[in-house]
């Protein structure tokens, strides 16, 4: 597969997976998830590289989730419904290699998402974390909402979902969403030292390590799946069409009147 929106480099054991969208905050359409699930599955079978580091090209956005600018066959200006999203979101976790998000500035909605579903999460002093899905119409029902309550606890979740807000680095290190936070321009020194501290392990037992911890949430693979039937549903409705039209044009939306 030729990509056209990443970037995929391998060194040393080290495969970088990069979203190259800087235009659009490194948000994602259809093509974009296809070409990440190809290099995901490139990255994670070979056995040369023994670990995989997801981030996003320039300074200002790791991802900022699903591009409201796309409309290509498997986007709908909100989200992308299913496949291919819930396939990339499984790839992530079912390589059998650590993953890490390397978050330099934004990383929200479904952005967002993909930094909570890596292995580990190393930031920038300047990352931004944060939920923008019911103030555009829109959710994920699935590893964005019942895995992150793993990670940070129900209350924390849900108001990172319900309310919207931004969060620091520190903030987002404090719930438990980021592993470890360094000055901007130590981002890739650190990331390289995880790296070669993960490299020098076992690939057999962190892979072994690695399907342990997830079998313990797998079941939340079928509630996504659930959920983006309902999605879909939802897609369709005056209310979440609301959410769009309110971003496109820079207002805030009104839902309720859409409320039946």
């Amino acid at each position: 597969m030729e990509y056209e929106d990443i970037l995929y480099t391998a060194a040393d054991g080290v495969a970088t997976i990069a979203i190259n969208r800087p235009k659009v905050m490194n948000a994602f359409r259809g093509r974009t998830c296809e070409e990440l699930i190809h290099a995901f599955n490139k990255a994670g079978w070979d056995k040369s590289i023994g670990v995989i580091v997801l981030t996003g090209t320039g300074d200002r956005a790791f991802c900022t989730g699903g591009d409201q600018s796309a409309h290509d066959g498997n986007y709908d200006g909100r989200g992308i419904i299913g496949l291919p999203v819930e396939e990339l979101q499984s790839i992530i976790r079912e390589v059998p290699k650590p993953v890490i998000a390397r978050v330099q500035g934004y990383a929200i909605g479904g952005g967002n998402v993909l930094a909570t579903i890596c292995d580990f999460t190393i930031a920038s002093e300047k990352a931004q974390f944060g939920q923008v899905g019911p103030k555009v119409g829109s959710v994920d029902p699935g590893f964005g909402t019942a895995y992150l309550a793993r990670i940070v606890g129900e209350k924390k979740a849900r108001e990172i979902w319900y309310l919207c807000r931004r969060y620091t680095a520190a903030e987002a290190m404090a719930m438990g969403l980021v592993n470890t936070v360094v000055p901007h321009d130590q981002l890739d020194a650190e990331v390289a030292k995880w790296c070669a501290e993960i490299l020098e392990k076992s690939p057999t037992a962190l892979a072994i390590a690695k399907r342990s911890f997830n079998a313990d949430t797998d079941s939340i693979r079928g509630i996504s799946g659930m959920g983006m039937q309902a999605l879909a549903m939802y897609y369709a409705t005056e209310e979440s069409q609301e959410g769009v039209r309110a971003f496109n044009e820079k207002r805030k939306p009104d839902f309720r009147k859409h409320q039946k």
